[in-house]
């Protein structure tokens, strides 16, 4: 038997010629710990016995922050672990969200995290859900010990945004992260796009189709990655890349599809289900793809060393060149390559792993792999002659060995190199089996399945990769482990399996285990990541309380003797008592002299026991002594293992035969010359020579009557069976593999059942086989009229429907497969499957299990899955729609092929009011709209009130008085007009049920119930009625009217001179404005003149300029007229209106408000002779101060707009606190702030901040200086840094990218602290915090987005999603007064909805400061200033 040891050495070696620097011996820095693959390893001290323990288990489980969209994040990218020069080990993450992660190995913890770019969104790829809902990090990033670095692949858009998206913006990038940091290597990240192929210039990489799957390479200088393409929808041209590690500079783009074919033809996609690129540390890469359509070696055998320029199906060796490039050197195809693309069968569903060749060698075969496809077929390679296209005898396979599988395959093989040798194939639906190597008489590796597991694998996809481990390489301690994502999620079995069947010791229910995943192992731990949004740790306490002597090998022992007994000697390491000693495993070992139990001990103490070997089996032997301990101190286990092994000696020889039964099935007559081949090993398990005395077969029974074979130059032919390489001796110790052919003529059942006899005992094995003609897929979908029958399926010529649905009704129908072949026909499997499951849209099916990949049908054998057609509450008076989904196929049945199944929904509403011929209602639903915006549009009431109203009934109303346009609101009103509301919005602000008809809306007030909504219907055809709102006055005098325009973006439009009069006309104003330029009119009572209009003054919408003049209220009151010869007018539209009218008499008005009414009696003065108490002035110089002056006696005051100054004792509806906005400097004072554009920074002399309609308030007891209570507030000042603004992020990074932390209980003040010495700090996200010298290209002012609080201080704000709250240490601008005269700061306001904000008086000054609008204000409760 080989040494275990010299594997481990073998791998140990492998590792270190790729990983050189520093790495613990419990690190997994790649996928499956090594570059082989083969997930096998030594070093990470796992215990058998520990792990089928009950100490064994779940020990933590870290949730994920990540929540994009709402959504939880997901562990594609397989977990990687790494201990940093402060001796801890961490595990790195990276999810499909972007993010990536740094958490304690030990304890769980996030130490850092970071996001790379927004994620991929599933949406944009047409109904691929495998990956869903998002698509960023997919693929197992590898780590870099010597320099510290972590390279991995993100998927994103160009646009990061997160506006722009679609399949075409989908962009990957490769990272190079510092381990320590997560921050970027200098370099890096690189794009990745527009690359054509370095041997095919007509292939080009597009990132948005692409979809990088496989474990990331590092080998030497260089990163390599594979890529292929999301489900089989779009070109799924595969592609190698590579980049030099340190540069980032890409070193090869190699495409799979080298031409001469169209590069729109599809093929060779590297996948592997997220299994790893591979090298054997000499200069070779291998890898393993999927189908495709090139059809280049179509029947015609092509040697290896020939490779061709399509590389689908196949195995493939590449050299690795000194300068990264690579170059295809060997190749393998199953012969069959054709008939596989046609079913989408891919060869390449599972990494090529290598096995460890110091164990898996043989004379003929000395380095092997394995790689299994979607065929089911498992295929055991040359890895020095992978065997090229049909180079074998007959033009089949010229490789080691070919088995087949029940079904299709997608985990890669898990191997043991231990005790002889294992490998293990996880099948789906099927039990996962083990296969012994050995090498057979003609000197070439033969691998012989000898058992299953108890447990089936999922039925659908999923079922992960096979891992093994072993504690240090000992005999008897191996293990395999498996992931799944039904059933037990987490497995662990003995390695070796005993009485044809493995072990389980260990198993673990994980919600959401990730498809396709591997058990990642760190320290006596094992870690498994979920697409739920969090990663499970399984161990146990490492700490134990007893040190015995372990293991005890009492070497070889005679069956049916008993050795000389070992004393066991255990020492206490902490105070404890011992409570059990029992023995756990084979009854090959007994124990004696325990002392009497319990017993107490102290720490240093020591006990003892004995044990001996009397061995009743032959071969290798182990079990555990479980010493169970009530312990001290706490963080000990309470159990210790001692292991005892040994070797049981038959000085006889001794006959097994393994496995029992050798089962072919799903063999299609005549399909395989040659046919297929199967093998047994005969073991002599004794020390002598074992001669067989013969071989009996039946075609009856086990003990019916025996027939006489026919002795033929291939070997012994029973029926359709020929035995190959039957021994007549087996030398002691050894065995010989016996290879069994299935060849049938005909289809049918088969069988032969053998009895070797021999002169060490009897053995009988089972060979039992069917075959049959190729399976028939008839797929079929039932009609929608509810008769009962089904529509065959004929290539979407038509689509199968689902007719019309009503809305808010669904409709569920059956897809039904069938195996419609001969009563002999072979089993149909399902090769490919892509449901509608959980994508958007009115069609979908119920679950991504029925139909599912995999399944298998009998002939005659149907199955079903069920979509639907579910179509959402709609409006009445709603066009009808169409709803589709897309179902892609493919099966076992060469002649389907694969197929895109379309499936379609009409969605229809109901019809109310006056109707057209054909059945549509002529009055349409036109959407929701917001009414008051300002004014009502439709201003005719025809009810209110009204507990029966319905859509309906409002219609047929108005239409009787000829309107276009109805209306119902607020549940039970009804509207009509002929005047189009001004603004459309979302429909779920429409939220209000109809009195009378409760499936029907009718208005609502707003989704954050901040309006009034309208469900509007129009029908442009009605006969109208005179329009009853104001008009546009066209032209006046030697001006033209020109359109409605807005304020400029830094002050008024128009500047020169201005007037405000109750009795304000269009006519007024451009009498007032002879000899300017341009005149307009604002607010329904003020006139502005000037020469030229003010920077961002532009055109907008007609129906924003809609106030009444009070002095001719059929006058539209507009804005800014322009000179030109003849003189034209502009109409000017406000961020901010007012829902009062001045009225003037003589020189006393009346001030209206909507909601309060307050008299207030004022002078008229024209020019500088009058002055009114609300005073406009518009000059340069306004200050604070001044306009706290001007408002002295009022209780607010507010500075807008560098110039302007408010005051009042009330705040006009609709006045909110501002996130931003307030950043023009005083006219009057450069060093304060005065509001900006429709933004006030707003005083009160009370301390009390009350607006007439919001229930926002500040108690009268609040300081003076304080802030409003209206949520968290903008820190102006900590420490040395002085805010500046909101800002992004960059499209690419950060903005700030020095430094940077997190911590649970962030604060502004924390972060200044922090960042002292910088010139830049921010806080993000409410726990993050960001230094800086600079402000990294990209980042810019950002309009909103800065509103979560701080997770220290709920009242301060520290930026939000992809938002900074920015500050320097030296204020950039003005700074905030906060305090002039009597009138502490509250905040930047936004004016009212339709009014001022503080309307009861006003100035404006060239000189504006906050003190002068102070004094300006004495006496009201509030002041404000704007506009500078």
């Amino acid at each position: 038997m080989r040494s275990l040891t010299t594997v481990i050495t073998l791998l140990s070696w492998a590792a270190a010629q790729v990983f050189a620097g520093k790495l613990s011996p419990t690190d997994t820095i790649t996928w499956g710990g090594d570059n082989s693959r083969s997930g096998y390893q030594t070093t990470n001290n796992m215990d058998p016995a520990v792990v089928g323990s009950p100490q064994f288990g779940q020990l933590w489980k870290s949730n994920l922050p990540g929540s994009y969209k709402g959504y939880l994040e997901q562990i594609y990218s397989q977990p990687l672990l790494y201990t940093l020069d402060d001796g801890i080990q961490y595990v790195f993450i990276a999810t499909t969200q972007n993010n990536v992660y740094k958490i304690n190995a030990k304890t769980g913890t996030i130490v850092a995290q970071r996001n790379l770019h927004i994620p991929f969104l599933t949406a944009d790829l047409n109904g691929c859900v495998d990956i869903n809902p998002t698509v960023g990090v997919t693929a197992t990033g590898v780590i870099d010990p010597g320099t510290d670095t972590w390279y991995l692949t993100a998927k994103t858009y160009d646009d990061q945004t997160d506006q722009v998206k679609g399949l075409a913006n989908g962009r990957y990038w490769f990272h190079a992260i510092d381990v320590n940091t997560l921050k970027a290597k200098p370099g890096f990240p690189k794009a990745l796009e527009g690359i054509t192929g370095s041997n095919n210039a007509n292939r080009m990489f597009q990132g948005g189709i692409a979809h990088q799957r496989p474990a990331l390479l590092h080998t030497g200088q260089y990163i390599y990655a594979g890529f292929a393409s999301h489900c089989v929808q779009w070109n799924f041209t595969g592609w190698i890349m590579g980049w030099d590690k340190d540069t980032g500079s890409l070193v090869e783009h190699f495409t799979t599809e080298a031409g001469p074919e169209k590069n729109s033809v599809p093929g060779g996609g590297v996948w592997m289900s997220g299994g790893g690129l591979a090298t054997d540390g000499k200069g070779s890469m291998y890898f393993s793809t999927g189908n495709g359509y090139s059809a280049q070696l179509s029947g015609t055998p092509v040697p290896g060393r020939q490779p061709p320029t399509s590389l689908e199906e196949a195995a493939i060796n590449m050299r690795i060149n000194d300068d990264g490039s690579v170059k295809v050197v060997d190749f393998f195809m199953p012969w069959e390559k054709v008939q596989l693309d046609g079913a989408d069968k891919d060869l390449g569903t599972t990494p090529l792993e290598l096995l460890p060749s110091d164990v898996f060698t043989c004379p003929n075969v000395k380095r092997m792999g394995i790689v299994t496809g979607k065929s089911g077929k498992s295929y055991i390679l040359n890895l020095d002659n992978l065997g090229g296209y049909q180079q074998g005898a007959n033009k089949l396979d010229a490789v080691p060995q070919v088995f087949q599988n029940e079904n299709s395959v997608y985990a890669g093989a898990g191997v043991y190199p231990g005790e002889g040798g294992y490998i293990y194939i996880n099948v789906i639906q099927y039990p996962t089996h083990v296969f012994k190597f050995s090498c057979n008489s003609n000197g070439n590796p033969s691998f012989t399945k000898i058992a299953d597991s108890a447990e089936k694998n999922a039925y659908v996809l999923g079922v992960g990769h096979g891992a093994t481990t072993s504690l240090n390489g000992q005999a008897g301690s191996g293990l395999f482990w498996v992931t799944d994502v039904d059933g037990y999620n987490l497995r662990v079995y003995n390695a070796v399996p005993q009485n044809g069947q493995l072990q389980l010791i260990k198993s673990a229910n994980i919600p959401g285990v990730t498809k396709f995943s591997r058990p990642v192992f760190g320290d006596a731990r094992a870690y498994i990541g979920t697409n739920q949004g969090a990663l499970y740790c399984f161990g146990s306490p490492v700490n134990l309380p007893l040190t015995c002597s372990s293991p005890n090998d009492f070497g070889k022992q005679l069956l049916n003797s008993t050795s000389a007994p070992k004393t066991i000697q255990c020492q206490a390491n902490v105070n404890t008592q011992v409570t059990s000693m029992a023995l756990k495993g084979n009854p090959n070992f007994q124990i004696s002299q325990q002392p009497n139990l319990p017993v107490t001990l102290d720490q240093g103490q020591n006990i003892s026991f004995q044990a001996v070997f009397a061995p009743n089996t032959p071969g290798p032997l182990s079990s555990d002594v479980i010493l169970g301990t009530s312990n001290g101190p706490t963080g000990y286990s309470t159990s210790t293992p001692v292991s005892l092994k040994g070797n049981g000696e038959s000085l006889a020889p001794l006959l097994a035969v393994n496995p029992n039964t050798i089962s072919f099935s799903g063999v299609i007559t005549g399909e395989q010359v040659g046919g297929v081949t199967q093998s047994v090993i005969w073991s002599n398990n004794g020390d002598g020579p074992l001669h067989i005395t013969s071989v009996g077969y039946s075609t009856i029974s086990e003990t019916g009557a025996t027939v006489t074979p026919n002795q033929t130059a291939d070997g012994i032919q029973v029926g359709p069976f020929t035995f190959k390489g039957v021994p007549s001796t087996i030398a002691g110790g050894d065995q010989a593999t016996v290879d069994i052919n299935f060849n049938p003529t005909d289809s049918g059942n088969f069988a032969v059942y053998v009895n070797v006899k021999s002169d060490g005992g009897n053995k009988v094995f089972d060979v039992v086989a069917t075959s049959g003609t190729y399976p028939k897929a008839l797929l079929e979908f039932q009609a929608a009229d509810g008769s009962g029958k089904w529509i065959p399926y004929t290539n979407n010529n038509p689509p199968f429907t689902f007719g019309n649905v009503v809305e808010q009704h669904t409709r569920e129908l059956k897809m039904r497969l069938t195996n419609n072949g001969t009563k002999s026909a072979a089993s149909l499997s399902v090769t490919v499957s892509k449901p509608p499951f959980g994508v958007s849209g009115l069609v979908g099916a119920n679950n991504g299990v029925d139909l599912a990949e995999g399944t298998v049908l009998a002939a005659g054998e149907s199955a079903t899955a069920t979509l639907y057609c579910s179509v959402p509450r709609s409006q009445v008076n709603s066009d009808s729609y169409n709803g589709s989904a897309q179902w892609t196929m493919n099966t076992g049945d060469p002649s389907f092929g694969k197929q895109f199944i379309q499936f379609t929904c009409n969605a229809v509403t109901e019809q109310v009011g006056p109707l057209a011929s054909n059945g549509s209602a002529l009055y349409r639903y036109a959407g929701c709209w917001k009414e008051s915006n300002p004014g009502r549009q439709l201003k005719v009431q025809l009810w209110g009130k009204n507990p029966n109203n319905t859509n309906g009934a409002c219609i047929n109303a108005c239409a009787d008085k000829g309107y276009s346009y109805v209306a119902t609101q607020y549940v039970d009103e009804c509207w009509c007009g002929n005047t189009i509301p001004n603004q459309q919005t979302n429909e779920t602000e429409c939220n209000y049920l109809c009195s009378g008809d409760d499936t029907q809306t009718c208005g609502g007030n707003g989704y954050f119930h901040d309006g009034s909504y309208l469900s509007l219907f129009s029908n442009p055809n009605a006969s109208a009625s005179t329009a009853l709102g104001p008009g546009v006055v066209k032209s006046v005098g030697n001006y033209n009217y020109a359109g409605c325009y807005t304020e400029g973006t830094s002050g008024r439009a128009l500047s020169d001179k201005n007037l405000a009069t109750s009795d304000m006309t269009i006519e007024n104003c451009a009498s007032n404005c002879t000899g300017y330029t341009y005149f307009g009119v604002e607010f329904g009572n003020e006139c502005y003149c000037g020469n030229s209009l003010g920077a961002g003054s532009v055109r907008t919408a007609e129906g924003d300029c809609d106030m009444n003049c009070p002095g001719k209220t059929k006058e539209l009151n507009f804005l800014n007229f322009k000179l030109n010869f003849k003189l034209n007018f502009l109409n000017f539209k406000l961020n901010f209106k007012l829902n009062f009218k001045l009225n003037f008499k003589q020189l006393n008005f009346k001030l209206n408000f909507k909601l309060n009414f307050k008299q207030f009696n004022f002078k008229l003065k024209l020019s500088l002779k009058l002055k009114l108490s609300l005073k406009l002035k518009l000059n340069n110089a306004m200050t604070v101060q001044k306009c706290a002056s001007f408002c002295v006696g009022y209780k607010y005051m507010g500075v807008e707009y560098s110039s302007e100054c408010y005051c009042a004792n009330t705040i006009a509806s609709g006045a909110v606190l501002a996130t931003s906005g307030c950043s023009m400097a005083c006219s009057g004072d450069a060093t304060s702030l005065c509001g900006g554009p429709n933004r006030l920074n707003f005083y009160s002399s009370t301390g009390d901040l009350t607006s007439s309609t919001t229930s926002k308030s500040v108690s009268s007891t609040a300081k003076p200086t304080s802030q409003p209570s209206l949520g968290p507030k903008v820190v102006q000042k900590a420490g040395v840094f002085a805010y500046q603004d909101c800002y992004t992020e960059t499209p690419n990074g950060r903005a700030l990218s020095d430094n940077a932390t997190t911590a649970a209980k962030m604060t502004v003040e924390s972060c200044a602290t922090y960042c002292t010495g910088y010139t830049y700090m921010a806080t993000e996200y409410g726990s993050e915090c960001y230094c800086g010298n600079n402000i990294n290209t990209g980042s810019s002012v950002a309009t909103s987005g800065c509103s979560m609080a701080c997770s220290g201080d709920g009242t301060e704000i520290c930026g939000g999603p992809s938002r900074l709250s920015l500050y320097k240490t030296k204020p950039s601008g003005p700074a905030i007064v906060q305090q002039a005269g009597t009138f502490g700061y509250k905040g930047c306001y936004t004016e009212a909805t339709a009014s001022r904000a503080l309307s009861e008086k006003s100035s404006a000054q060239g000189s504006m400061s906050v003190e002068q609008c102070s004094v300006f204000c004495s006496g009201y409760k509030y002041m404000g200033v704007e506009y500078g």
